[in-house]
């Protein structure tokens, strides 16, 4: 059994990076910040882990219309890693592909994150979007 799988719950760490592809396919990237509580030396610190995250479709344009920098987001998807001959040889990028993206938990005053009256629409879903476009999408045609 194969599962590739990847739920994340956090904030943007920049405003989303948003593009389209030379076929017409929407896409944006952005990060997100995840936090973990570790005890370290009988004290319990706050930990950081930093992903990159790319959405294709609706659900890009979804992010890039209501979501910015310090938003709650879930999203849920998979992992991939891309390489690239760079000028320092052999690069590698992990990133998460999103296959659904929603509001993560409202922030203080009950709005919705990137929605300042708390009036959001619907979360993109694999229904209404392009979760990841059906033809193989060269990493060479990804603007960022």
């Amino acid at each position: 059994m194969n599962l590739n799988k990847v739920l994340l719950a956090g904030n943007l760490t920049r405003d989303p990076e948003f593009k389209s592809l030379p076929s017409g396919v929407s896409v944006a990237e952005f990060g997100v910040a995840t936090n973990r509580r570790v005890k370290r030396n009988e004290q319990w610190v706050d930990e950081a882990d930093f992903h990159n995250v790319v959405v294709f479709g609706k659900s890009a344009e979804f992010v890039h219309q209501y979501f910015k920098k310090g938003s709650s987001i879930f999203v849920e998807g998979r992992l991939h890693t891309r390489s690239w001959d760079g000028e320092k040889g052999k690069q590698y990028r992990t990133e998460i592909i999103a296959e659904q993206v929603q509001f993560g938990a409202a922030r203080t005053g009950g709005a919705s994150a990137g929605s300042p009256t708390g009036a959001a629409p619907a979360a993109a879903s694999k229904e209404e979007s392009i979760a990841y476009p059906t033809q193989e999408v060269n990493p060479d045609d990804i603007p960022f």
